[in-house]
């Protein structure tokens, strides 16, 4: 079946419903989503969003302190570019419904978070980002232009390869068409054609064992546009927030917010001393690349599975009412986080790096377009500052609709493309078989490609994945499209960049952190 759009939109985050309600009065939009609209990082996120809102506060600061989180790597221009645009696009969410907490005389309650100089993060209370995700379902399904395609999954970006073409990576020549997609439903591929394309699919956090990712984060953006010879960029920069909660077999990993060390709680070991003096001046306010690997350092010293975050000398009213969420939840675990410490320990959060966009959104293909967590922009550098991930996904979304906009009229659809062909395959007989390769690559990750890295560690990680990717393309080219071999398919596919990108940088710099080119003060 061909369906055709003027906007397809892929992934149901606060960049891929923020782009399809800013370009949905000038044409019909398709937005897909793998599972619901409910399920996106943006839903998980707690802490909040970054913007300068107060007159104290200064542009200048918030560009700064992101320039030195980065450590380097950030574009100049990306970060002015989202830090001063940030206050406009506050008011569009608050237009759209979104509520951020504020204080008794009506200002924004505003937060502190790791590496910022000034207290500027906008939170509803410790569930920011489904508060944000809930605005914007309200909207999107309210407006007649956007068509809601739920249990749809997007597995491959269409070009000039489906019309028997041959494109090149480096080609300038690359155009999307739209999109290959499978409806879950029906389990049949549709074909959907769209003038322009955005991919919004989010984060990679489900390669590794440990995450606070949802399970739809399986890099399926980037990987497609990989595959459809897009450049992506920046994928050896892996964040790992520093305090997830310690409860083994939970999947994702519950997280305990940054917002909790910006309010006072510290970091300890098991035997309840302090630690983090000894690798930063910050303390437990220092960026999450010199947290992560603070307490890594400390656990693999003392061999044990997770430190405590401590917040019981806070005020038990304030921290109840601050965090009601994370209160909650660790009271249904036997912790009352106002009398006993967190276990915590660090997960895959955040990926600073994605398919490569320019100051427009646009990616290296034509009509196509990245934001949100699948993208890299250059506002991260080699690491993310706390609560930018938000408003960079929201600024990005904005400037890709206003290009989208201005170019719409001139774009038509590719009639040619074939429907998926999948004659010849058959559902795959050993399904445990991609569950088991799943896992193996989560174990890949994990041991050989976590928070502190190696040159060996990431040659036999390439080495084991090349053997999974080779078995996972065979089954692949037999079997019926399944939800679960495209997974899989695309984990694959992102671990692979991740490592190679990895090997290719001689140095250790920000979130990639490997012991044969050590920094002076390795923390």
């Amino acid at each position: 079946m061909v369906k055709e759009y003027d906007f397809l939109v892929i992934g149901s985050g606060l960049a891929g419903m923020s782009f399809a309600l800013k370009v949905a009065d000038k044409g019909q939009v398709a937005l897909c989503c793998k599972t619901g609209l409910e399920e996106a990082n943006t839903n998980l996120a707690q802490g909040g969003i970054a913007s300068v809102t107060k007159t104290t506060d200064e542009f200048e600061k918030h560009i700064e302190d992101t320039l030195i989180a980065g450590d380097g790597l950030c574009d100049r221009a990306v970060v002015e570019k989202v830090v001063k645009e940030a206050p406009s696009q506050i008011k569009e969410l608050i237009n759209w419904g979104v509520e951020f907490d504020k204080d008794e005389k009506g200002r924004f309650d505003l937060h502190r978070e790791g590496g910022h100089s000034d207290f500027r993060i906008l939170h509803h209370k410790d569930s920011t980002g489904a508060e944000i995700q809930k605005s914007l379902i309200r909207r999107v399904k309210a407006h007649p232009n956007i068509h809601i395609f739920d249990q749809h999954f997007a597995i491959e970006i269409l070009t000039q390869h489906h019309l028997g073409q041959n494109v090149t990576r480096h080609s300038d020549n690359i155009e999307c068409y739209g999109a290959y997609v499978l409806n879950m439903k029906t389990r049949r591929i549709h074909t959907f054609l769209a003038k322009v394309t955005m991919v919004a699919t989010g984060g990679i956090g489900n390669i590794y064992q440990t995450t606070t990712n949802p399970s739809i984060a399986t890099g399926d953006g980037i990987a497609m546009v990989y595959r459809a010879k897009g450049l992506v960029s920046g994928m050896e920069f892996i964040q790992f927030h520093p305090t997830s909660l310690y409860n083994p077999g939970e999947r994702p990993s519950f997280l305990i917010t940054e917002a909790m060390r910006g309010y006072g709680a510290v970091l300890r070991t098991q035997d309840g001393e302090e630690f983090m003096q000894k690798y930063d001046k910050r303390l437990s306010l220092a960026p999450r690349d010199i947290v992560a690997r603070a307490i890594d350092t400390e656990m693999k010293a003392r061999g044990d599975d997770f430190v405590y975050l401590d917040a019981t000398h806070l005020d038990a009213e304030t921290t109840k009412t601050q965090y009601p969420m994370i209160y909650e939840k660790c009271l249904s675990l036997g912790i009352d986080i106002t009398k006993d410490y967190i276990p915590v320990v660090p997960a895959a959060h955040y990926l600073c790096g994605g398919i490569q966009v320019d100051l427009n959104g646009r990616t290296t293909i034509k009509h196509l377009y990245a934001a949100g967590e699948c993208s890299c922009t250059g506002l991260h550098g080699a690491n993310r500052l706390a609560s930018n991930s938000l408003i960079e996904a929201i600024v990005y979304a904005d400037a890709a609709a206003k290009h989208a906009l201005s170019v719409i009229d001139t774009l038509d659809y590719e009639k040619r493309i074939p429907l998926w062909n999948d004659e010849g395959t058959r559902l795959p007989e050993e399904m445990v078989l991609i569950t088991q390769s799943k896992k193996e690559v989560e174990q890949i990750m994990s041991t050989y490609v976590g928070i502190v890295r190696s040159n060996l560690r990431l040659k036999r990680a390439m080495d084991r994945l090349d053997i999974l990717y080779k078995e996972t393309e065979r089954l692949f080219a037999r079997s019926v499209v399944s939800k679960e071999i495209c997974e899989l398919r695309n984990i694959i596919n992102t671990g692979y960049l991740v490592i190679k990108q990895a090997q290719e940088r001689k140095e250790s710099r920000g979130l990639h952190y490997t012991i044969d080119y050590p920094k002076k003060n390795p923390i």
